[in-house]
């Protein structure tokens, strides 16, 4: 198949996963066109049977904001044209879905018919979305594609919860890619990030309110006076400032490392002890899903489709939003002893592997060939309209 895969080309799980997902299906065999603004994060050497589509918007004197929607509903009209595409494949609702259809119909007074396929994300139904600027949009796009996908089944019942949904919705769980995500020995690294033998606690994240990176430190902050430990910050955004500060106050800067956003996160993970999330949302939790590829076990919040992924007591342990009491209760619990920390190790990387790429990838490959066939009748009965 021909594909198009529209995408936020950032560090956030919804462009990782589309990202890895198309490099995945290219590696099937697949042709996939990756339309976008920048190339994405994840997309950082050559592969076989991808292309990548830059879209540019004007910046005229007359426009407060750049048009950037119309511009990328031009450029989808021309990768579809010209390359041929068999379908889309829009991740995030705003404003892509909402493009996609707009392209469409642009493509339908020509004659052609390009199914659009929509995965949900999160954000893009439970902050976004729920927006009363956005809602009629977010949920005319999901009903008016020709498939719609949740990473979890949280997000998908969410979606039915909030908007008026006439459709159904496919869940297919976010994956991670075993030849990329997998414990190494890192002995050298893990010995000059703690010299006497300290625990390592990781979070990864894009530093927004909704991550809760200060409970991340003030869990930390409860460990690391029963247990000698560091903590390492990965990623970047709007709270690093203030979360600098915090560990200042907290005298707590020679035991916290921010080492900003980072391409080769799985080298990171294979010297950590524990990941923390305590977000206040997550619609499935991508980096805790990396994390225990690595072996590490999660202590994390039991929102959203986080019970999906981490499995309280076997791989890791759930708390309430905010609880950081029972946090760095569940943190020291998996850290006390070596053979404690080794079961949830194993059990963390038994509970991965059901998410496999090689198991989930089938099944998007199966609901594109489900997609395209219902779609042949829609694009006659379209085709007809116009």
């Amino acid at each position: 198949m021909k594909i198009g895969i529209v995408c936020y080309p950032t560090y956030g799980g919804s462009g990782v996963l589309a990202t890895e997902l198309g490099l995945g299906l290219a590696q099937r065999g697949h042709e996939i066109h990756f339309i976008t603004y920048r190339p994405p994060a994840r997309l950082v050497h050559f592969h076989e049977n991808v292309y990548y589509h830059e879209v540019g918007a004007e910046d005229y004197p007359l426009f407060e904001y750049t048009p950037y929607d119309t511009a990328l509903a031009s450029k989808l009209v021309d990768v579809v044209k010209y390359e041929n595409l068999d379908l889309l494949h829009v991740h995030y609702a705003i404003p892509h879905a909402a493009v996609a259809y707009m392209a469409k119909k642009i493509l339908l007074t020509e004659g052609r018919y390009v199914p659009v396929v929509t995965t949900l994300h999160g954000t893009d139904i439970t902050l976004v979305g729920n927006n009363k600027a956005f809602s009629p949009v977010v949920a005319f796009s999901i009903n008016k594609s020709d498939g719609v996908t949740a990473v979890s089944e949280s997000l998908r019942q969410q979606t039915f919860d909030s908007f008026d949904i006439k459709r159904d919705i496919e869940v297919i769980h976010n994956f991670v890619d075993f030849n990329r995500f997998r414990r190494v020995n890192k002995d050298h690294f893990r010995k000059a990030i703690a010299p006497e033998g300290e625990k390592i606690l990781v979070h990864t994240s894009n530093f927004r309110k909704v991550k809760r990176v200060e409970d991340v430190i003030k869990v930390f902050e409860k460990v690391q006076q029963v247990i000698p430990s560091k903590l390492l910050l990965i990623g970047d955004g709007p709270e690093r400032r203030n979360m600098e500060t915090l560990c200042r106050q907290l005298k707590l800067c020679d035991e916290i490392r921010f080492l900003g956003k980072q391409d080769a996160i799985e080298e990171l993970l294979s010297l950590t002890d524990l990941f923390l999330m305590p977000s206040a949302s997550e619609s499935f939790g991508l980096a805790a899903l990396e994390a225990m590829a690595c072996e590490v076990p999660v202590v994390s919040s039991n929102v959203g489709g986080i019970p999906e992924v981490n499995i309280h007591g076997e791989t890791g342990f759930l708390a309430d939003v905010g609880d950081i009491d029972a946090m760095a209760k569940y943190a020291i619990e998996i850290l006390k002893d070596e053979d404690t920390l080794a079961q949830f190790r194993a059990n963390a990387l038994e509970q991965a592997r059901r998410f496999d790429l090689d198991y989930i990838l089938p099944k998007y490959e199966a609901y594109y060939e489900e997609v395209l066939r219902t779609a042949v009748h829609t694009a006659d009965t379209e085709i007809e309209k116009t």
